[in-house]
This record gives C-alpha cells, sequence and structure tokens, in this order.
C-alpha cells in the first residue's frame, strides 16, 4: 500500500476540505493508494509523537461545504523554522527540515500534496530541492499567488465582504454616515477591489496604489455638497498613504514573523477628521469572518479539482511543480 500525506499550512480558508476530500476520493480509486494528513501542516510530523491522521471515505463524508481543514493548520514553526526556547527565554529557530524528510520516510510516505499560500509553497519548494517528493496547492483568501488565476477561498471572502458592503449601505443611507470596511488583504487588494465594484462603494483603498488622503476627501467632500450624505469606503488592510506605512504591529506569538495589519480603518477615518473633513464616519473590521463559514460553490469546484489534479500528479510522479 502506498501513502500519500496531505498538510495544510497558513490561514485557513474555505474549501481546504474539499481538497482534502477530492484526494481521498481520487486516492480510493487506485486502491493501492493510502492518504494520511499532518495535523496542523508539517508541525504534526515534526511533533513527538507524530500527530498523523488516517482520511479514508468515512473521514471526509460532506466535508467539503464545511470551512476550516479537519487536519488544522498554522502559520507558526514549519521544517525550515522550528522554535526552540533557550533558558533564558529567548527563542531560536531550528532547521528541521532533514529530520522531517527522514520521519516521512520511515511512515512510509511516498508523496506529500502541501496546500497552502506563499509561505506553505516556498517551504514546499525546499524541501522539493531536498528530493522530497511533494505537490503544491494554492490557497489564500487574497488571490495573490502567481501562476494561477483564482485560488479558491477567494470568492467565499468576497462574498462575505460584499454581504457586508449591502449591509453597511442601509445603515449609512439611514444616519448620513461614511461607513468605512476593512476587509483582509496584505499585499493584494482583491477582495476590496471585487467587494467595492459588487456592493458599489464610493471609494476603495487597495496596497498596490498608495492613496492620496486629499484625494480621498475632495471625493467625499464632492459627494456630500451634491446633497448624497453618506457614502462606504472600503479599504485593504495593507493599504497605506502616500509616503506611509501600512498600519500594523510585529506578533509576540512564537514562530510568526510577520506585523500583524490592522487598524488601517481607524487611522484613514481619524486621518479625514484632522483633515477637515466633518460628516460622522464609523469604522468596520472584518477580520476572520472572511475566513470562516461555508465556501461558495465555486470554491468547492475549484478546490475539488485542484485536489483531484494533485493526486493524478503524484500518480504520474509530477513532483515540484502547484496545480493551477
Amino acid at each position: 500500500m502506498k501513502r500519500v500525506l496531505v498538510a495544510t499550512g497558513g490561514g485557513d480558508c474555505p474549501g481546504l476540505n474539499a481538497v482534502i476530500r477530492a484526494v481521498v476520493k481520487r486516492a480510493e480509486q487506485e486502491r493501492d493508494w493510502e492518504v494520511i494528513g499532518s495535523i496542523e501542516s508539517f508541525n504534526g510530523i515534526l511533533r513527538e509523537p507524530t500527530e498523523i491522521r488516517v482520511l479514508d471515505e468515512k473521514a471526509v463524508a460532506g466535508i467539503h461545504v464545511q470551512g476550516g481543514t479537519i487536519i488544522g493548520s498554522t502559520n507558526k514553526g514549519g521544517p525550515f523554522a522550528w522554535p526552540i526556547k533557550n533558558k533564558d527565554g529567548s527563542w531560536d529557530y531550528a532547521d528541521r527540515s532533514d529530520e522531517m524528510i527522514r520521519k516521512l520516510q520511515y511512515l512510509g510516505v511516498d508523496a506529500v500534496i502541501s496546500v497552502g499560500g506563499d509561505g506553505s509553497q516556498r517551504i514546499s519548494q525546499g524541501l522539493f530541492e531536498k528530493g522530497l517528493n511533494i505537490i503544491g496547492v494554492p490557497k489564500t483568501i487574497d488571490n495573490d499567488l502567481l501562476a494561477t488565476d483564482f485560488t479558491f477561498g477567494f470568492q467565499s471572502a468576497v462574498q462575505v465582504a460584499t454581504d457586508a458592503v449591502d449591509k453597511l449601505v442601509t445603515t449609512a443611507a439611514s444616519h448620513n454616515r461614511v461607513l468605512v470596511l476593512e476587509v483582509m488583504g496584505r499585499n493584494a487588494g482583491w477582495i476590496a477591489l471585487h467587494a467595492a465594484i459588487a456592493g458599489g462603494a464610493e471609494v476603495c483603498l487597495i496596497p498596490e496604489i498608495p492613496y492620496d488622503l486629499n484625494k480621498v476627501l475632495e471625493k467625499l467632500k464632492s459627494r456630500y455638497s451634491r446633497g448624497k450624505g453618506n457614502a462606504i469606503v472600503v479599504v485593504s488592510e495593507g493599504a497605506m498613504p502616500k509616503g506611509g506605512e501600512v498600519v500594523g504591529v510585529r506578533s509576540t506569538e512564537v514562530g510568526y514573523q510577520h506585523i500583524r495589519l490592522g487598524g488601517i480603518a481607524h487611522k484613514l477615518s481619524y486621518d479625514l477628521k484632522e483633515a477637515g473633513f466633518e460628516a460622522d464616519m464609523r469604522e468596520t473590521v472584518l477580520g476572520h469572518l472572511q475566513r470562516g463559514g461555508i465556501p461558495v460553490a465555486y470554491d468547492r469546484i475549484l478546490a475539488s479539482q485542484f485536489g483531484v489534479k494533485a493526486f493524478e500528479m503524484v500518480l504520474k510522479g509530477e513532483f515540484g511543480k502547484m496545480v493551477a
């Protein structure tokens, strides 16, 4: 019996379970393959004792409609940067990639399917260069991975953001307010852009184009001068003013090495007030609502297609590649 291991890494998103289910359903057609999952990405392999889960037809029944991932996920640690606490309380990071590959061999794993975003795929590439039979599946609600037009989870996140805009429109009109909606998007503004277009927002600010505060102010003042006493502004968490920086804090969590973004909606409102905008303003931060919940039909289908294709690439020995 041959074994393929599935790992889901990075932030969760709608559609992960659909990938897992598709891999299992396709593998069962071959009859001589077993699918196992590593708990919380590759961390499950590196822990003592090893944390893995057998993924059979019973384990994946009906999970394609569920959010999250039944094998867990994490954006901390990893085979190339495993956190080790020193006696003085400080932390170092060790490369345990060779050890992990040996453990996979001991477990009888013939191939690995790594489902994740840019960080997970960099890890996958590093493991492939060390000789591991591995295939990548792109995952991010931000839709910002190269070599694929869409990633699963994106359409579900856009739907959540669009629903929020639709709800905010009525309360903005009722109170003659400007409502600022902050959505996810560290380096890419796809969620903000799509939700702004779908919801009919007046202003959309994205990371790719640093905004001019005076132009935003002019746009809103012009709208109010025409008697339209409300507006919706959609802003990506990674948006920034010209000459400015992203808003966020450096995380103190072990193994998490990014700045945790958040707060641009409040900063924008404050800056507009300081610049002389007198209208009432409120901010809404969607946060993890965009990651959770039931995937829309598009994401279920795309994730399932990715899962089937990934396993078929395993059968063909097409390692070191990512489905797209």
